[in-house]
């Protein structure tokens, strides 16, 4: 059982004193579950996205805004939602926001129109993005710093194992019980997942209300260069899965001529791919920083590497053959989950544990707006050109986000000349 109040501060970070081997990886089971559930919520718009077209007789362009209204709810809920797990906690903190998103889930299920899902969306965009505060908190209270990419990527891989699973599931259960049954198995879903987090995750250390720690407000946050360098980053490399997430069954109906129950059969492949690139991330920082490479370098070589992969998005279009198309949008789903994972870990390595919340609302802020705005772009450009231009954008995306993060993170590079611990550095 976890020891409130009782932790160790090491070179690599604050971990509970009395955690056994076994428990943080138990409560990140369940944070990987929870991002199981929320993505497969999350997708179950955009897998059935050529019904509900049709249904409710949507272009591209009211499309692409019913998607950009989950950007606007995740940006107007990031703080408030990073705000609550930095001060109740994640176990309390973590349960009222998956009980607020999956009540939206199933508010989707009631829609009568395109002005409903959007406003539905709203509702479940200022909710879902406390999973990622909340979560990315625990596992800064949990691990230490040589394991928290890894526990990151895993925690990370859980939205695209969701997305692997959603074409299947939504599918069967829209061909089956209608497009309303498959918003409500979700939601379910997501009720279930509280008592569990609430039984497992009793107890939780109170770094963040330590009377030793100084209150940080927002405005002090924000002149802080390592908020912006965090912000920058997400604010490009988001909105890439984002596109992914929502417009890959589209694009395949449209584009490549793919029934819904061909995207059933295949739309999974390049997300069990993304999870592979996610959780692969994770491991290659641990065995870098165990050979004696610097947290910057470490980063700087993942996250560089990896958006250099992800330019492969841009031959998408030009691909012959269906099995072609996948295979590349496979190979740059995996790279894009590859630097999430490093961009997540990055706020665990410039902030300290009573910050992180708040920081990791931050970023979601930034991913919001680009999150809101990108959809918007992507609908104007695929009915007035093609998917072409949307796929360049999304090559190039994750290496402006990385140069971002390394050119604004100064304190990077000032922890790399003291040798000190995040937490010293502000």
């Amino acid at each position: 059982m976890l020891q409130a109040g009782k932790t160790r501060r090491t070179e690599k970070g604050s971990v509970p004193e009395a955690i056994g081997r076994r428990q943080p990886w138990l409560i990140l089971s369940l944070l990987f579950a929870l991002t199981v559930i929320l993505f497969i919520a999350r997708q179950a718009l955009s897998v059935m996205a050529p019904v509900l077209r049709t249904v409710f007789h949507l272009s591209n362009e009211q499309y692409g805004r019913i998607v950009s209204a989950l950007g606007l709810g995740m940006m107007s809920g990031e703080f408030p939602m990073g705000m609550l797990m930095d001060w109740l906690g994640a176990r309390l903190g973590l349960s009222l926001a998956v009980f607020w998103w999956s009540a939206a889930t199933g508010s989707l299920a009631l829609a009568g129109s395109g002005m409903q899902l959007g406003l539905s969306q709203l509702w479940k965009g200022s909710g879902e993005c406390g999973a990622y505060s909340g979560g990315i908190k625990t596992i800064t209270r949990l691990f230490e710093k040589k394991d928290r990419t890894l526990a990151i990527g895993i925690f990370n891989g859980g939205s695209v194992i969701g997305a692997t699973l959603a074409p299947p599931v939504i599918v069967y259960l829209l061909q089956h019980y209608g497009f309303r049954i498959a918003f409500l198995a979700p939601t379910a879903a997501g009720f279930l997942w509280i008592p569990l987090w609430w039984f497992l995750y009793k107890q939780e250390p109170k770094a963040s209300t330590d009377a030793t720690s100084p209150r940080v407000s927002i405005r002090q946050m924000l002149g802080n260069s390592s908020s912006w360098a965090v912000m920058l980053c997400r604010f490009f490399v988001g909105p890439v899965m984002q596109f992914y997430w929502y417009w890959t069954p589209s694009y395949l109906f449209s584009a490549r001529h793919m029934t819904m129950t061909e995207i059933g059969l295949l739309g999974w492949i390049p997300f069990l791919m993304g999870d592979v690139g996610g959780v692969l991330g994770g491991w290659f920082a641990g065995a870098l920083l165990r050979r004696g490479f610097s947290v910057r370098n470490t980063r700087r070589i993942s996250m560089y590497g990896s958006a250099l992969i992800c330019g492969v998005s841009v031959v998408v279009p030009y691909m012959h053959g269906i099995g072609a198309a996948l295979t590349v949008i496979s190979i740059a789903i995996a790279a894009d989950n590859f630097i999430s994972a490093h961009m997540f870990a990055a706020v665990t390595d410039l902030f300290p544990d009573e910050q992180v919340g708040r920081a990791t609302g931050l970023t979601g802020v930034a991913g919001g707006l680009s999150g809101m705005l990108f959809p918007l772009l992507t609908g104007l450009l695929v009915d007035r050109i093609s998917y072409t231009p949307v796929f360049v954008l999304v090559a190039i995306m994750p290496m402006i986000g990385a140069l971002a993060l390394f050119a604004a993170g100064r304190q990077y590079r000032l922890r790399e000349r003291l040798r000190l611990p995040a937490a010293q550095v502000q």
